[in-house]
């Protein structure tokens, strides 16, 4: 195992962290899978991955990660508490409310985590979460009470994650990244700003979609060859944590280091299955009518990699408004700010084709 400076925090983190969503038991509120590990075979799970290395475990407050919060606790007494970094978060956005959370998983874990992050802070969430009282206050207070020692930011917007990489009171930040999402990886990669911060990536797999297209060492392989301190990779048994962690081709990218298939190549291999969008995801693109291009975008990839139904549930929010939006729009900035020429509005007509052509679109 490679471990790697977390920003200026001082800490050593293992280059691949534990996921702990799948060693939750029951429902998971943001979830659509059923997840079955009880306690005995979850602690076995996480002190496999331990045993080869792994020091960072991230996971989420009750309920939002079902129990595996309290799971990490117990995991965390087992083995030491001084010999592992837990990274938890919650998704609330005002300071009242966060600063609630911070103490409720303190009492679920039965210690405090290293690392918490306001969780997926979002458009809407983000002026709350940077005001005056909102979550990042929040957890300056509670950093200050010695109730964790960093704060974070958690958000699948480079916008966002940009602006927490340039408060002094973000420690941390999570963002997201892939194979087939790697634009705002490349973006991050250029910005000196982040250099100054720990970053955790997440959905390396694509919530497991990409396992189905290529191998496990070339999707991690690419994810730590960018300058990160730690790939969160969710791990539900000794079999995933083996080919995770003992993947074929491990050190073949270091940090900072080039991935080794690009994105023509994995657009290539996605071709046998469908005629996918060439979006990487970078978020350069701004629609007038505020349309998020790039998750209309992602949620067509997600529908042909297997979440079908999930994928198309959130295209039919708004997909019809989107795409008479297209139509009516004469200036059509979003054309000139992407870096790969896609013709957007072409492609969102595609997209509102298939929600109608569905009859999952209904419900």
């Amino acid at each position: 195992m490679n471990y790697r400076r977390l920003g200026k925090t001082g800490l050593l983190v293992s280059e691949l962290g534990f996921g702990t969503i799948p060693v939750l038991q029951g429902n998971a509120l943001v979830l659509p899978d059923t997840f079955q590990l009880d306690m005995d075979a979850a602690l076995a799970v996480m002190e496999h991955a331990f045993s080869l290395g792994c020091n960072l475990f991230d996971t989420a407050i009750v309920p939002e990660y079902g129990d595996a919060e309290y799971k990490l606790g117990r995991f965390a007494e087992r083995v030491g508490r001084e010999r592992i970094v837990i990274s938890d978060k919650a998704r609330f956005y005002d300071g009242n409310e966060l600063y609630q959370a911070v103490h409720t998983s303190c009492e679920t874990l039965g210690t405090c985590a290293d690392l918490y992050f306001v969780h997926q802070v979002d458009g809407e969430h983000e002026e709350t979460v940077f005001a005056r009282g909102g979550a990042l206050d929040a957890l300056a207070e509670l950093k200050a009470e010695g109730k964790i020692r960093f704060a974070g930011i958690a958000s699948h917007y480079y916008d966002t994650l940009l602006r927490g990489a340039g408060d002094s009171r973000v420690d941390v930040l999570q963002g997201s990244g892939n194979l087939l999402e790697r634009g705002m990886l490349d973006r991050i990669k250029e910005e000196p700003l982040f250099a100054e911060k720990g970053f955790l990536l997440n959905k390396v797999y694509a919530a497991g979609l990409l396992l189905a297209f290529f191998p496990v060492g070339q999707l991690i392989d690419m994810a730590v060859s960018y300058p990160l301190s730690s790939v969160l990779i969710g791990l539900g048994s000794r079999e995933q944590v083996e080919a995770a962690m003992n993947r074929e081709g491990s050190g073949a990218c270091g940090e900072g280091g080039e991935h080794g298939i690009s994105f023509e190549e994995v657009l290539t291999v996605l071709e046998t299955v469908y005629d996918p969008i060439p979006c990487d995801r970078c978020q350069r693109c701004k629609c007038p009518w505020g349309t998020e291009i790039h998750t209309i975008f992602r949620q067509y990839q997600y529908y042909f990699l297997g979440k079908d139904y999930w994928a198309l549930k959130k295209l039919g929010l708004g997909i019809e408004e989107s795409a008479k939006h297209c139509q009516t729009c004469v200036q059509m900035p979003c054309l000139s700010m992407c870096p790969r020429n896609i013709r957007i509005p072409d492609e969102i007509r595609k997209v509102a084709e298939l929600v109608r052509a569905h009859p999952i679109r209904r419900f």
